[in-house]
């Protein structure tokens, strides 16, 4: 993006138009409201190091990058194509700060640098091992947010959250509704309801 163009996203505001990312078919996307929840529980500060793990179509990663110019954004996704996905999209949006990392998490956790001080973890089959991983480099106070589809996910995050050294443990369930038009009719959609999870390393 040339430095004259009109920026794609020319707000402060965090909540970017879901049709305004590039999408694959198949490749989950943060819905907008869902984002910002995640985003608020995370809160990132000027110069956070945070690690998207399972970033998908880079939603988070480009919105944190945006809120956070002198921050370093880690986008972590083990698929090459959905790499390139979120590189796109970085593009699309004028983001400079984030770096995309194609591995599979939690082994390509072990040699990434600098440590974080804080990680979202989006999912994933492997989500208590890679909370465990995350969390033996976290720095002191770091933030974890991780989300859950499923009461499956939900118990085995909250007990993983349980056996930490962690404090100010939040579980929010996202119920949104959005007007749609279908057909002659204007009707309320639900958007899939996520658990999000989050905590705070205890300092110390």
């Amino acid at each position: 993006m040339s430095p004259k163009s009109t920026p794609l996203w020319p707000y402060v505001t965090p909540g970017i138009a879901d049709e305004l990312f590039e999408r694959l078919p198949g490749i989950p996307l943060s819905k907008r409201e869902v984002r910002l929840i995640l985003l608020s529980q995370l809160r990132l500060t000027h110069d956070a190091v945070l690690w998207d793990i399972g970033a998908g179509t880079g939603t988070i990663a480009v919105e944190s990058g945006l809120l956070c110019p002198q921050g370093q954004i880690m986008a972590i996704e083990r698929d090459e194509e959905v790499a390139q996905l979120i590189r796109r999209n970085c593009d699309r949006f004028g983001v400079e700060n984030v770096q995309v990392v194609e591995g599979r998490a939690p082994d390509c956790l072990q040699n990434l640098s600098p440590s974080p001080t804080h990680a979202c973890i989006e999912g994933g089959r492997a989500v208590t091992e890679i909370l465990h991983a995350v969390w033996q480099v976290l720095r002191p106070g770091g933030r974890v947010v991780a989300t859950a589809g499923n009461l499956e996910s939900l118990y085995q995050i909250s007990q993983t959250f349980a056996e930490l050294p962690a404090r100010h443990i939040e579980v929010v369930q996202s119920a949104v509704n959005r007007l749609e038009t279908r057909g002659t009719h204007q009707v309320l959609a639900a958007v899939s309801p996520i658990f999000i999870l989050s905590g705070e390393k205890i300092r110390g």
